[in-house]
């Protein structure tokens, strides 16, 4: 094997390696350090994009950032001064059109973090930008960064047998996907990969994007993952809750019935197919809510307590030990 070749961040030679097909020994995590899932440029990236971040709060106080032109993907670490061993990925929404930092990324991991819980913040590309895989793109990386944090688990001070998947909105369906396709070959495998499962421990999922059917679609999260006139095959390939089996994890659900953007009959459809699978699951429904509250959104509402539901959740799944 070529040996890996030495980079400029300490912890970008990790990344280096992996996409290299070359074991290499993970670095201890430091928060907010920055792991780059492909090494670099991901395959079948176009030329010529350019990341950018558009805030979008009309408050100088309150970030809403979004992010897109994504062609490095990467997982940003949240690190607990108490580590309990689980680690969850976290995916922000967006309609598939861009990754929302704030209030479904950094908010909800630094929420994470204070339950012993090791983050990692997901940037993943978005179909709509010229990539060649561009619907199997956001799925390949969810499943490269699952393998990448159970992979190097152990080095890290982490469970294998406790990574999960926390998606919000789009990448609820991200995340629905992730639970029901982590084996679909979304692209090459490397030496890296070779043996470690994409498969999470456990799912959840607020407020989520999950059938791509008539009805109850989101219709601009569909446009942008199968494009303006998919087909009645693109839409079944691609509907979480069509692919759901006994092998699925475990999974949390949360919607809010009054939500104006993504019908709650998503969360539900999901629900109903893990049921009848003999998956254990747990959902809620809540009255009010809306949609994109995150937690600081969710104001003093009865759906604001949805961290404490996952903890609760959790605990009880036997994901953590609720020690602090």
């Amino acid at each position: 094997m070529t040996p890996c070749r030495r980079a400029p961040l300490r912890l970008m030679t990790l990344a280096l390696c992996l996409t290299m097909g070359v074991p290499a020994m993970a670095e201890p995590l430091t928060d907010e350090a920055t792991l780059s899932l492909w090494g670099g440029t991901a395959p079948g990236a176009p030329d010529g994009l350019e990341q950018v971040v558009v805030e979008r709060s009309k408050s100088l106080y309150r970030a809403d950032r979004a992010l897109m032109g994504i062609t490095d993907p990467s997982l940003t670490v949240f690190r607990p001064e108490h580590p309990n061993g689980t680690s969850m990925i976290v995916a922000p929404g967006g309609s598939y059109r861009r990754v929302v930092l704030d209030k479904e990324g950094i908010e909800i991991a630094r929420a994470m973090a204070e339950r012993g819980i090791t983050s990692f913040l997901l940037s993943y590309r978005l179909p709509g930008e010229g990539h060649e895989n561009a619907t199997e793109a956001p799925l390949a990386d969810a499943q490269r960064a699952v393998r990448m944090v159970r992979g190097h688990a152990q080095d890290w001070g982490l469970d294998p047998a406790k990574v999960g998947f926390l998606g919000f909105s789009a990448a609820g369906h991200l995340g629905g996907s992730i639970a029901t396709m982590y084996d679909r070959e979304t692209y090459d495998r490397d030496d890296a990969d070779a043996g470690v499962s994409a498969r999470p421990d456990f799912v959840a999922l607020i407020y989520p994007v999950m059938t791509m059917e008539d009805g109850p679609v989101h219709a601009g999260s569909r446009e942008a993952l199968l494009g303006a006139a998919p087909t009645a095959e693109q839409i079944a390939a691609w509907s979480p809750e069509q692919h759901v089996t006994a092998e699925t994890p475990q999974t949390f659900l949360l919607h809010a019935d009054d939500d104006p953007s993504v019908d709650s009959e998503n969360a539900i459809r999901f629900y109903m197919a893990l049921h009848e699978a003999g998956v254990p699951a747990e959902l809620h429904v809540f009255r009010d809510g809306g949609h994109g509250f995150g937690i600081r959104g969710a104001g003093d509402r009865p759906v604001a307590g949805w961290p404490d539901l996952l903890a609760g959740w959790l605990d009880a799944t036997g994901m953590t030990d609720g020690a602090q």
